[in-house]
């Protein structure tokens, strides 16, 4: 599994958050549920926003803040061959979406706003990035090989 947790000031279209997270969650075969709870606690606890001393030191959980969660299959896509990616690394939709719907699930049993995307659709998402923070979070095991 992987998510992308990027820290925004506002956002809109099928969902609308305010000050937050925009999370771009992807799936791949052998992501379970069991993953799923521990990625969320890791999203909801990443201390990844400022405090009074500008030292990132408080998580979304902290600051109250909203979350955005949309799917991409796209975080998959393999481009060490070829000049087309190849997404056979990303779990089929039939079982991924399940795995989406419990995520955004968990991170809504945290009591914060959370909104998502339409799992699926071709979807235009605007961001307002606050400051240099993208941040991957993946539970995916370490590359053999290196890039070459």
């Amino acid at each position: 599994m992987k998510v992308f947790d990027q820290s925004c000031l506002e956002g809109n279209r099928t969902g609308e958050i305010g000050h937050g997270l925009v999370l771009l969650a992807g799936f791949r075969p052998g992501d379970n549920v069991a993953a799923l709870a521990k990625m969320a606690k890791k999203i909801l606890e990443l201390r990844i926003f400022e405090d009074e001393d500008g030292k990132m030191n408080r998580s979304v959980a902290d600051l109250r803040g909203d979350l955005l969660v949309v799917s991409q299959f796209t975080l998959y896509g393999d481009t060490r061959k070829g000049r087309r990616p190849s997404f056979t690394g990303a779990m089929p939709p039939e079982e991924a979406e399940p795995m989406y719907r419990r995520l955004v699930q968990l991170l809504s049993e945290s009591g914060l706003t959370v909104a998502s995307g339409v799992f699926g659709a071709k979807m235009e998402v605007e961001i307002i990035n606050d400051g240099p923070v993208t941040i991957l979070l993946t539970d995916d095991p370490a590359p053999s090989e290196s890039i070459g």
